[in-house]
């Protein structure tokens, strides 16, 4: 089962429990990287979980197969979300290039070790209401939401995927950076434009310390 565009994305925020295997959480890992897909490991900082995994690729059952080997092997799913790589209807005009690299990422960027994730909707209040805007004035809320992310190149890596009918929320944000405050200081500029300002309604927050599995597990008590 593929997208006829694009990658599935699986975000899985998990717990350890007494007996959680290693070895069988590298080996579930280690499959589930299979073909084209790319599972990118993450321990948690906080309580919402112990570790994390961002897995993509085109086979949605594949990355359900993770999903089972992982809770087989002894890991309670926290939390989880799931969405799909996309290309923004604002994006006319992006090279192809960058649209591919939206559609196709691969991830984690080198020298990005802090990950963050949050899902977002666009408000639908009276008077407020994202989707009884024109297109043309979207548009420019949009143009301007782009450039505040453009002055953090080199520091932050943005990947947004839509969830819209497949998750709670409309899209999923994956931010990677090179330090903490890379990530607060991103996300607080650009809540100032008016399109998130006015528009947007976020979700809970999860960060993470993105490594090699193994690193990750040891991390975490699982070596």
């Amino acid at each position: 089962m593929t997208a006829a565009e694009g990658l599935a994305v699986l975000h899985l925020f998990c717990r350890t429990a007494p007996g959680a295997d290693g070895e069988a959480i590298a080996t579930a890992v280690k499959t589930a990287e299979e073909g084209e897909h790319q599972v990118v490991p993450f321990a948690v900082l906080g309580h919402k979980a112990d570790l994390g995994f961002m897995a993509l690729g085109p086979d949605l059952w594949q990355l359900r197969r993770l999903q089972r080997d992982l809770q087989a092997a002894g890991l309670v799913i926290a939390d989880s979300y799931v969405s799909l790589t996309e290309v923004s209807e604002y994006a006319k005009g992006v090279p192809e290039r960058a649209k591919r690299e939206r559609l196709y990422p691969t991830l984690p960027p080198d020298g990005m070790p802090v990950l963050c994730f949050y899902p977002m909707s666009k408000r639908r209040n009276v008077g407020q209401n994202w989707y009884t805007l024109p297109y043309e004035e979207r548009l420019e809320l949009m143009y301007d939401h782009g450039r505040s992310g453009r002055a953090f190149a080199g520091r932050v890596v943005q990947l947004v995927t839509g969830s819209t009918g497949l998750d709670d929320y409309e899209w999923a944000v994956t931010l990677f950076g090179v330090h903490a405050d890379d990530l607060k200081e991103c996300v607080h500029t650009m809540r100032f434009d008016a399109g998130s300002a006015h528009y947007a309604d976020f979700g809970p927050f999860v960060t993470g310390l993105v490594a090699p599995l193994d690193d990750v597990l040891a991390h975490v008590g699982l070596s």
